[in-house]
């Protein structure tokens, strides 16, 4: 099914107005074209694949900037059909709808409101795919974007896309991207994918190493690495959308990372570049391990702020020892990977997720898919980690024990999620346990020991020593 593209220069809204001069916009934007190799009269194409929280906010965000250049650009979103909105998401959003004048009157002139009127009365049953084309994602219903084109068949929307925005829980990103590859095969260029993903997974053999979702689409797709980058920093997306200061790190190649900046950067998102792909997507991937630890710690010490500051010490000790691992020169990642965890600590979904299982308003049955927040891809980052830092090749000598250890035994807070998520030991307050260990060193120690040793591991991350 595909929505309507609307014309922003007329429709303006309180929680996306266009800043940018339409000058600037159309320079940025013909820069990129040209970039690509695009003709006059042929038009940029851009699709967002997934549809969650982030990949519809950045989605929306291109459109609110560009969608009125429709000569120039056209830009969709690709769901999966057949989602329905249960009755009491129906009445929510019909509480939000009501509470916006803006947006009550853009359903109003769409003629769009009825269905919602139905659909809180219980006479009519709401399709996520549906609601999306009026601007309404299912995992941030309070947060209502612009109207998006809809496309629900997978071959439709990306068979000539130039540009594909990966907005995908790791989880799915192989799977999908594997389905994508059947239909680019009679392509004569290769696009360029954005990818939106913060998760990991390991691979055990034939040596261990991390896999992240770009490298999941280059093996996937076969498009090569050059034509993959990855945009993260630290944000919420409900926030950017309603325009709070923000900034992200676009990584990849020079040949594409420049002007991708350029053309995403807006007044109150500010996107630099980098050319450190994979790790910058890793840590991306790492932080949400610890927020679900913060989640139950805050939870079930009523959100004292002693214990989180012991909680915090002890993760950013561990997320500096595993930087060490994975990256050559790992100062430099101290402050984007401490500003992304400190967001996502305060109000991120893993976070969340970890405070609601702490008081027993989830739990671990009901999986890692949750309604109203998507995938929390910390469960699956807590697997990938414990299991590549377990691994007996990657043993050092223990300056104190003077034997062999795993890198994963210098990690209790790690240990301690992998046996409150994966295996079920032990239930959420195993958590404190961790942290009140009378026989833990001090935080200090872990980074001085990282900070002494010769820790790096380029293999970890697919990479050749040099």
């Amino acid at each position: 099914m595909v929505g309507t593209t609307v014309d922003t220069t007329i429709n303006a809204y309180s929680n996306g107005t266009i800043q940018n001069s339409n000058g600037s916009l159309v320079g940025k934007l013909d820069e990129l074209r040209a970039l690509m190799g695009k003709a006059e009269g042929d038009p940029l194409r851009i699709v967002g694949v997934g549809a969650g929280a982030w990949g519809s906010v950045f989605v929306a965000m291109l459109q609110e900037s560009y969608g009125h250049l429709r000569d120039k650009v056209l830009i969709r979103i690709w769901r999966r059909p057949g989602r329905s909105v249960d009755k009491a998401t129906a009445e929510h959003l019909f509480e939000v709808i009501n509470s916006r004048e803006d947006v009550l009157r853009r359903l109003i002139r769409r003629c769009a409101y009825l269905k919602y009127v139905e659909a809180r009365l219980g006479d009519r049953t709401l399709h996520a795919d549906e609601i999306l084309k009026d601007g309404f994602c299912l995992n941030m219903i309070d947060t209502p974007l612009c109207p998006l084109k809809v496309v629900t068949n997978l071959q439709e929307a990306v068979w000539d896309a130039d540009i594909v925005v990966n907005g995908l829980p790791s989880t799915e990103t192989q799977e999908v991207f594997e389905e994508i590859s059947q239909y680019w095969k009679e392509r004569v260029s290769m696009p360029v994918i954005i990818s939106l993903a913060k998760g990991v997974e390991a691979e055990l053999q034939p040596e261990p190493r991390v896999i992240t979702p770009t490298q999941m689409i280059n093996r996937a797709t076969g498009v090569p690495l050059e034509n993959i980058l990855y945009l993260g920093g630290p944000n919420i997306a409900s926030e950017i959308y309603s325009k709070e200061y923000a900034n992200a790190r676009i990584c990849g190649s020079a040949k594409w990372r420049k002007s991708l900046a350029k053309f995403l950067r807006q007044p109150h998102f500010i996107v630099w570049d980098n050319g450190d792909l994979v790790t910058h997507e890793v840590m991306g991937g790492l932080k949400n391990v610890y927020a679900i630890g913060a989640g139950m710690v805050a939870a079930l010490t009523n959100e004292s702020a002693t214990s989180k500051s012991v909680y915090f010490a002890l993760c950013t000790s561990e997320m500096i020892f595993i930087t060490h691992l994975l990256a050559e020169d790992p100062e430099k990642l101290a402050g984007p990977l401490l500003a992304d965890t400190y967001v996502t600590l305060l109000k991120g979904r893993n976070a969340w997720y970890g405070h609601k299982l702490a008081q027993r308003e989830l739990n671990l049955e009901m999986g890692d898919n949750i309604k109203g927040k998507g995938m929390i891809q910390g469960v699956s980052a807590v697997k990938a980690f414990y299991e590549l830092l377990s691994q007996s090749c990657l043993s050092f000598l223990h300056p104190e024990e003077q034997k062999p250890v795993a890198p994963v035994e210098l990690c209790p807070i790690l240990r301690m999620l992998y046996k409150i998520l994966i295996l079920r030991e032990y239930a959420c307050e195993g958590i404190l346990q961790a942290l009140r260990d009378e026989s833990m060193n001090d935080p200090r120690d872990r980074i001085e020991i990282a900070q002494t040793h010769s820790f790096y591991r380029p293999s970890l991350l697919g990479q050749q020593p040099l």
